[in-house]
C-alpha cells in the first residue's frame, strides 16, 4: 500500500508539471511577448537568454516554450534567442514586426511632476536603484503561473506603449496598462506570487512589486493603501491594497506593469480575454 501511495504521489506531481498553463497572448512586436518553441518535454528544460537576460521557460502540452519579452526600442526584423542544453548552445531566430502605438496627451497640474527640480531628481535616482533591484529578481521555479486575472475591476483608461505628451512635452512611452476605478477599489494579485518590494516613490506613488518566478515581475502603482509586506506569499485574488492617485497621475487609477527578462511588456497580453470587458466601459 505504501508503494502504491508513493507511486501515485510521483505520478500526480509529474502530471502537475506537465499540465497545460494558460499563456499570455503571443505578439511579435516591440513591447510584445514572443513564444519560441524549444523542443520536446522528453528532454530537460533548457536555459534561454535574450539580450543577455535569462528568459522564462514554460511549456504547453507537447513542447518547452520560451516567453520572451521584447523591449519597445527593438528594431523590426530578425532577432534570436540563445538556447543552452546539457551538451550544446544554439540560437533560434524569430521575427519582430512593426506596430504603431497611439499618442496620448495629458495635462499635469503639478509641474514638478513634468519638470522635476534638483531635489526631486536626486530622489528619483535613488528610487530607481531600488526599482531596478526588484526587477532584477530571478527565482528558479519549475512551474510559473501565467494564468492572470485583471487586478482591478474598472475601466481601461490607458494602453501600453502609447507615445505620451505631458503638458505638450514629449515623455517616455507608457510602460503599462491603466485601469481607472474609484479611490479605495481593491487591487488583487492576478496570480500566485511573492511580494518582493513595496515603496512610496516620486512618480509611482505607493507601489508593490510581485515576483511570479523566472523573471516574471508585476508592478502596481499609484495606490492609496498597501496591505502587503515584502516576503509575503499571495495567491490569485488576494488583496494587495487599494486604488489611489499617488505619484504622477491625472486621476485615481491602477497603473499595472509586467516585466519579462527585465523588459516591460504589454499587460493586456496576459488578460487578453478580459480587455474587451474593461474597454466596453469607455463606451457606456
Amino acid at each position: 500500500m505504501i508503494k502504491k501511495i508513493a507511486l501515485f504521489t510521483v505520478v500526480t506531481a509529474f502530471s502537475t508539471l506537465l499540465a497545460a498553463n494558460t499563456l499570455p497572448e503571443s505578439l511579435n512586436v516591440p513591447g510584445g511577448v514572443v513564444q519560441v518553441r524549444l523542443g520536446s518535454l522528453d528532454t530537460p528544460a533548457p536555459e534561454v537568454f535574450f539580450n543577455k537576460h535569462r528568459v522564462l521557460v514554460t511549456h504547453d502540452e507537447q513542447q518547452w516554450l520560451a516567453l520572451v519579452g521584447i523591449p519597445l526600442e527593438t528594431e523590426v526584423g530578425q532577432q534570436s534567442v540563445s538556447v543552452t542544453t546539457a551538451d550544446k548552445t544554439t540560437t533560434l531566430p524569430f521575427t519582430i514586426a512593426y506596430k504603431e502605438y497611439p499618442a496620448q496627451y495629458l495635462t499635469i497640474k503639478n509641474k514638478r511632476m513634468v519638470n522635476p527640480e534638483a531635489e526631486d531628481t536626486q530622489r528619483i535616482s535613488a528610487e530607481l536603484v531600488l526599482i531596478n533591484k526588484a526587477l532584477g529578481t530571478w527565482t528558479e521555479q519549475a512551474q510559473v503561473d501565467t494564468d492572470f486575472m485583471a487586478p482591478v475591476d474598472g475601466r481601461l483608461s490607458g494602453v501600453f506603449g502609447s507615445r505620451r505628451f505631458f503638458n505638450k512635452q514629449s515623455k517616455n512611452p507608457h510602460s503599462g496598462l491603466d485601469i481607472a476605478a474609484p479611490v479605495g477599489t481593491p487591487i488583487k494579485a492576478p496570480a500566485s506570487a511573492k511580494v518582493i518590494s513595496v515603496g512610496d516613490y516620486y512618480y509611482n506613488g505607493n507601489c508593490v512589486f510581485l515576483d511570479h518566478g523566472q523573471g516574471l515581475i508585476s508592478g502596481y502603482f499609484h495606490m492609496t493603501h498597501v496591505d502587503v509586506q515584502p516576503g509575503q506569499q499571495v495567491t490569485q485574488g488576494d488583496v494587495l491594497g487599494t486604488v489611489g492617485a499617488t505619484g504622477r497621475v491625472t486621476g485615481p487609477h491602477l497603473h499595472w506593469n509586467i516585466y519579462l527578462n527585465n523588459t516591460k511588456v504589454d499587460p493586456a497580453l496576459f488578460i487578453a480575454d478580459d480587455i474587451p470587458r474593461l474597454d466596453a466601459r469607455n463606451h457606456k
